[in-house]
């Protein structure tokens, strides 16, 4: 063997070592999703475009990504699907129009942006992201919100990109009522769907990004978890990166993903321990429903809903990789 076959080896070892494991979850949303109760299609349709998300977001780790770069391509591609209600599947407000959030955080630095209430926007994740490393700011919303994004090379697209029929039908039914609608909680044969994906990088890093059209028929300029910074989304290196999902208010009065790293730093719990703790206890005792998914610095990801089933899945650099939607 000569010298250079021997540096090679040497190298590559090296390599292999510093690399980890590498993995990325998401979710497109909890709530009454029960076996039989979908068509066949449609069950094939969401399956599929949570495949298109995951593969998307794996691939930029695959190939030595960053963890906050597979994040936003996945929820990009769950914004860019009008099967989940975020980007161009967003619920109508009471107003006939749509109103967006959505939040991203990177556990290395534990830097953040989140953005809330805006309208035509293609891709708020993206916004978010825009907010974290071109501002000096962590929120932006409204009018606010929509004079950056303009400023930052956002385009504005009509409501007509936005408009879907189920979604319409839905508002429809509600619309002069003082009714508003969590989209997970709705008739058995509904689409769910505020969206989010975590990830553990080449490196150990780990992120976690948010995103939600919100309630239909919301009034009020009312905003949910998904933009909150450790209520619907959180990441940290030294515990977990969290998205959640579910009846909103309850998740900001739990601060449910600041919770679960909580439970891993102060009481050493484990992924999985501490999300069943945060979701099969302390949500439901506030009377809250819906579901997380999460991961940590080793690529472990954990899932959890006290629903009938949330859709989601998972793609690891050992192999493993699934996409489920009911509570089997």
């Amino acid at each position: 063997m000569n010298i250079y076959k021997a540096l090679e080896i040497v190298y590559l070892k090296k390599k292999e070592e510093t690399m980890k494991k590498f993995s990325i979850a998401i979710h497109g949303g909890a709530g009454t999703l029960v076996k039989g109760m979908m068509t066949p299609e449609k069950e094939k349709a969401y399956k599929q475009a949570l495949k298109e998300a995951l593969n998307a977001g794996y691939a930029i780790l695959e190939n030595g990504g960053t963890a906050m770069d597979a994040i936003e391509a996945a929820v990009m591609s769950l914004e860019d699907c009008h099967l989940f209600n975020a980007g161009r599947g967003s619920v109508f407000t009471s107003a006939g129009t749509h109103e967006m959030d959505a939040s991203i955080m990177d556990g290395q630095t534990r830097k953040a942006g989140a953005v809330s209430l805006i309208t035509g926007i293609k891709n708020p994740v993206r916004l978010a992201r825009d907010i974290m490393e071109k501002s000096e700011h962590v929120f932006m919303a409204g009018t606010g919100a929509m004079e950056f994004a303009k400023m930052n090379g956002h385009e504005v697209l009509s409501s007509d990109y936005f408009y879907d029929e189920f979604r319409h039908n839905q508002w429809l039914e509600i619309k002069d009522s003082e009714s508003f609608q969590l989209d997970h909680a709705a008739k058995k044969d509904s689409k769910f769907g505020t969206v989010g994906a975590v990830a553990c990088d080449q490196y150990g890093n780990i992120a976690a990004a948010t995103s939600t059209g919100g309630m239909t028929n919301k009034k009020y300029g009312r905003v949910g978890d998904s933009p909150m910074i450790g209520a619907g989304n959180y990441a940290n290196n030294a515990t977990c990166a969290v998205s959640c999902t579910g009846s909103g208010e309850y998740f900001i009065r739990g601060v449910v993903a600041y919770d679960v790293a909580c439970l891993i730093e102060h009481k050493q719990y484990s992924l999985h321990e501490a999300t069943e703790e945060v979701i099969q206890k302390r949500v439901l005792e506030l009377g809250g429903d819906g579901g997380l998914i999460a991961v940590n610095s080793s690529g472990d990801v954990s899932f959890s809903f006290n629903t009938e089933g949330m859709y989601r899945g998972f793609k690891s650099s050992d192999g493993n990789e699934s996409v489920m939607i009911y509570n089997d």
